[in-house]
């Protein structure tokens, strides 16, 4: 396992993450254990979670396993997501954020977040009482760094500014949505990062599972998975030309004896700007899988050529069976 420098920060995190978005969600604390094991027993030192991830789930169940082990992992959660049916139970006010960060140490059973990120962002918030609050979250001690996710160019550039201005901590790392169907950060955000110097966590790298190949055009989504389940940004994906590029890195896995998973992960991480990848397990074999080939790069021929392999691909024509 490589680790790397979270921006410009000395703190260093594993290249590939653990996402715990099905923790208590779609599995268990058992089979949570299992994976939890595995990741750090593989080298993972980086655990992401959200506080809305399995409706608080996913945190509680993180709290009963590491124990112990906690001075192991950097460990990560979220605030923005609705929480309760009070007006004030969402986004990212200063009220909102110092009753969820508490909730959030609880079911972490935990004094301290390495790293707490704000969901998304929040247009009804001001940012410098967002960037305030988490600021003295810093300085109490809960919190070690702060980061975002899910933000724009011109919004994390926005909320920079604010902390320089007032001498605020500044988000030290962005978590967007990041894989060779999804490159849409190349065009701003990574340009942007690479300059400021901030770290980036990407989640999806494998497609929300369609680049692992297990979905195919004219035949109806295994039992079980996501698309299954009718999950709708899945569907939406599949409506681009995420089947094609599946179908077009097939070749160039086997080229390097990957499986399309293992191909498409590698692709992530090869890539300038990236600091880290979450590998979001719901099975044991997620991540013992993915070991395999986590220290396996594309070279810039290689990168090229998956380039030139998955550009201008037209969406699949025949519909995957619901």
């Amino acid at each position: 396992m490589e680790y790397r420098k979270l921006g410009r920060t000395g703190l260093k995190v594993s290249e590939v993450s653990l996402g715990t978005m099905a923790f208590g969600r779609w599995i268990d604390e058992d089979a949570s254990a299992a994976i939890l094991d595995a990741a750090l027993d593989h080298g993972i030192n980086l655990v992401d979670t959200a506080n809305v991830y399995g409706e608080g789930e996913s945190e509680r169940i993180l709290g009963n396993l590491l124990k112990e082990r906690r001075h192991q992992i950097v460990l990560a959660t979220k605030v923005h997501g609705r929480v309760g049916e009070g007006v004030n139970d969402s986004g990212q006010s200063r009220y909102h954020i110092y009753k969820a960060v508490e909730d959030s140490l609880k079911r972490l059973k935990t004094d301290y977040l390495d790293l707490y990120q704000v969901h998304r962002f929040d247009s009804n918030t001001p940012l410098e009482e967002t960037l305030r609050a988490l600021d003295d979250l810093v300085r109490q001690g809960k919190v070690r760094y702060i980061g975002a996710s899910n933000f724009a160019a011109w919004q994390l550039a926005k909320a920079h500014g604010i902390s320089a201005l007032h001498s605020l901590h500044r988000f030290e790392s962005l978590q967007p949505e990041y894989s060779i169907i999804s490159r849409e950060i190349e065009k701003e955000i990574i340009p942007f990062v690479q300059s400021e110097q901030v770290g980036v966590i990407v989640y999806s790298p494998l497609g929300r599972g369609i680049l692992s190949g297990k979905y195919r055009v004219g035949e109806a989504p295994p039992e079980g998975s996501r698309l299954a389940a009718g999950e709708q940004r899945l569907e939406e994906l599949l409506k681009k030309n995420a089947i094609p590029v599946a179908e077009a890195i097939r070749p160039l896995a086997e080229e390097k004896g990957l499986t399309q998973a293992q191909y498409a992960l590698s692709w992530v991480l090869s890539r300038p700007g990236i600091t880290s990848a979450i590998l979001g397990a719901s099975k044991l074999e997620h991540i013992t899988e993915a070991a395999k080939s986590w220290d396996v790069k594309l070279s810039a021929e290689e990168l090229a050529k998956a380039d030139e392999a998955t550009s201008n691909l037209e969406p699949a024509k025949e519909a995957i069976p619901s």
